[in-house]
């Protein structure tokens, strides 16, 4: 294949797990002698989360005071701005990530700026305003290709949209994930006020679909036995409006007198940054991730990169790629059920079972695999784009 020039585009320059895929996949296809640009809508201008070793774009985008539908509709516009000329679309393939990618690019190929794009399905929501999920489901059905990094996604798609996408999986770097100590260990323990009792970390905030409630409940059986415990409740940055469901998450932590706050029985941390999450994972004695919807749960390779035992739902995409051996499988119904599997996790033969085949199954997750496994869909799309006339 010849080198191509591919646009992939995000929806926010926040460290989220679709937004850290699509970095560390332009990265991939970078190596392999593609010029990959990841762009997102940026209301700072600072960029992305992180560093990135590929090109990016940080798309001017306007501040929003109003309604989810208001903030999704101005990120499309901003998109909309950002591609208005043929020269902003010199690019062989354009590749998005979600709905408001997916709709701009919609509206590109109808103005003819564009042929057709690639869209990646991380996983689908459900919305009570009519006008999100009809953006939603145009961003699936306008797509020249569909990707989807599990298959529990892919035969969501095809049942709902009758199209078969490919499965590319995800991928994890263990030059930057890994289980040696290193000073940035100290810095967040400091920083957050972790002591030594066993810390259970949880990641993507105070949402419902994290089940963040759940996991609240079964932290307090287990201090219980372990009084010093402390949860981590990491990141949170999102489009979506949680209010209602952070409301309740309070309400449970007051109910079971657990108090929260840096050095607090429950930390809560907001937006880490990148180069501490490594450090976070390592500090942790597990990752309590038992989610009612992944699209594939990126955080858990992260997490079993670094040594740090898992902890997830008997649900897929995680029964797709994990085995009984490699986690610690649970109801996320159920608080004692999780509390028990938080228990074993502290249980020094079971932890060192877990981190061998942690390790195992992370290495088998490369994101070179994965940018190759999306060559094929580029292609078709790159196929056509009409090739330029030379005088």
């Amino acid at each position: 294949m010849r080198p191509l020039r591919i646009a992939i585009l995000t929806h926010s320059v926040n460290p989220r797990g679709g937004v850290a895929h699509c970095l560390s996949l332009a990265e991939a296809l970078c190596t392999l002698g593609h010029e990959a640009v990841a762009h997102a809508p940026d209301t700072t201008g600072e960029g992305f989360f992180r560093r990135a070793s590929c090109p990016t774009t940080s798309v001017a985008a306007k501040p929003v005071n109003g309604t989810t539908a208001d903030l999704v509709r101005t990120r499309i516009n901003d998109y909309l701005r950002h591609f208005a000329s043929p020269a902003a679309c010199d690019f062989d393939v354009f590749h998005c990530h979600d709905g408001i990618g997916g709709n701009a690019l919609a509206t590109l190929k109808h103005r003819r700026l564009i042929p057709g794009f690639v869209r990646t399905v991380h996983h689908l929501d459900t919305f009570a305003d009519p006008l999100i999920a009809d953006w939603q489901d145009r961003a699936v059905r306008e797509a020249t290709r569909l990707l989807c990094v599990s298959r529990v996604w892919a035969d969501r798609i095809e049942a709902d949209f009758g199209v078969e996408p490919d499965v590319v999986g995800n991928g994890v770097d263990l030059s930057v994930y890994r289980p040696e100590p290193s000073e940035a260990d100290a810095v967040v323990r400091e920083r957050w006020g972790l002591g030594s009792g066993p810390i259970v970390l949880c990641v993507g905030g105070l949402e419902e679909r994290k089940n963040t409630a759940t996991i609240i409940e079964a932290f307090a059986l287990l201090r219980e036995r372990h009084g010093d415990a402390q949860l981590v409740i990491a990141g949170g940055a999102s489009l979506l409006d949680h209010v209602s469901y952070r409301a309740r998450c309070l309400a449970t932590l007051d109910g079971l007198g657990l108090a929260f706050g840096p050095g607090k029985s429950v930390v809560m941390t907001g937006p880490v940054p990148n180069d501490q999450m490594p450090a976070l994972y390592r500090v942790a004695d597990m990752l309590a991730f038992p989610s009612w919807k992944e699209g594939f749960g990126l955080c858990v390779l992260e997490a079993m990169a670094c040594g740090t035992p898992t902890i997830v739902s008997r649900l897929a995409p995680f029964t797709e790629y994990l085995d009984p051996g490699d986690t610690l499988f649970v109801d996320p119904a159920e608080p004692r059920d999780i509390a028990g599997a938080m228990a074993s996790a502290l249980d020094p033969v079971e932890r060192v079972n877990l981190r061998k085949a942690g390790f195992a199954r992370a290495a088998a997750h490369s994101w070179r695999a994965c940018a190759e496994r999306h060559l094929d869909a580029y292609a078709s799309c790159a196929s056509l784009r009409p090739e330029p006339i030379h005088a």
